[in-house]
C-alpha cells in the first residue's frame, strides 16, 4: 500500500457548512474505505490548510479516484503528496554513490 499525505482546504461551500465538518469527514472516510483507501489520520488544522490527512491506497489511480469523488462533493480541494517511510527511503537511497 502506498502512503500519501493530503492537504485540504474548504471551498466556499465547505466553509458555509462548517458545522457539518465532522459528519462530512466521517462520510468521506467511509467513502474512501469503500474505494480501497484507508484514511489513517485526519486532522483539522490552523494555518494555510484546513485539513491534513494521512492515507494508504493500493495505487495512485485508486487514490486519484477517491480524491476526485471527494472534490465532486464541492466542500474541499486537496493537494496530494506521495510519502515514503524510513524503510522505503532506505531502499530508495541505498544505491546512490
Amino acid at each position: 500500500m502506498g502512503k500519501y499525505i493530503l492537504l485540504g482546504n474548504w471551498t466556499d461551500q465547505g466553509a458555509r457548512e462548517v458545522k457539518s465538518t465532522t459528519s462530512r469527514s466521517r462520510a468521506a472516510r467511509e467513502a474512501f474505505a469503500a474505494m480501497g483507501v484507508n484514511a489513517r489520520e485526519w486532522f483539522f488544522t490552523l494555518g494555510p490548510y484546513d485539513v491534513v490527512l494521512t492515507v494508504e491506497a493500493p495505487d495512485d489511480e485508486t487514490l486519484a479516484r477517491a480524491t476526485l469523488a471527494l472534490a465532486a462533493k464541492g466542500n474541499m480541494r486537496t493537494t496530494t503528496m506521495k510519502a515514503f517511510g524510513e524503510k522505503e527511503m532506505e531502499a530508495i537511497v541505498k544505491d546512490i554513490p
